[in-house]
């Protein structure tokens, strides 16, 4: 269930900062949930190889390497899904990865809390 919405909420993200910016395009909503989709896969198999072999550089830049990897696997599905996800450069890629990282961070933090509200 946590994975599903985890999936939702990236499609919203992809659809509500492709309004932000003219750089990355998103094919409607029905594309933001294939490319949400196609994320969440790759962010299972992909990212933990390449979160492994940048493991010195993320060491030595305290963890903020990370959201280069991030802005990769933005870029890797927007190279498989070139009809539903456009970006144009790793700037973009790397700027949408932060704020959907700070965004995902916040959000889950208010959907997921164990206190009672």
């Amino acid at each position: 269930m946590r994975w599903i919405a985890g999936v939702l909420i990236n499609a919203i993200l992809f659809v509500a900062l492709s309004g932000f910016f003219e750089s990355f395009h998103v094919e409607g909503f029905t594309g933001a949930i294939i490319a949400s989709f196609v994320l969440a896969i790759l962010n299972m198999l992909v990212r933990p190889i390449l979160l492994i072999l940048t493991l010195p550089i993320n060491i030595f830049t305290l963890g903020l390497f990370t959201f280069v990897v991030n802005a990769m696997m933005l870029e890797l599905t927007s190279f498989f899904l070139d009809a539903y996800i456009q970006i144009d450069g790793f700037g973009t890629a790397l700027l949408i990865a932060l704020l959907m990282s700070l965004a995902n961070m916040v959000i889950n933090s208010v959907l997921w809390s164990k206190e009672p509200r």
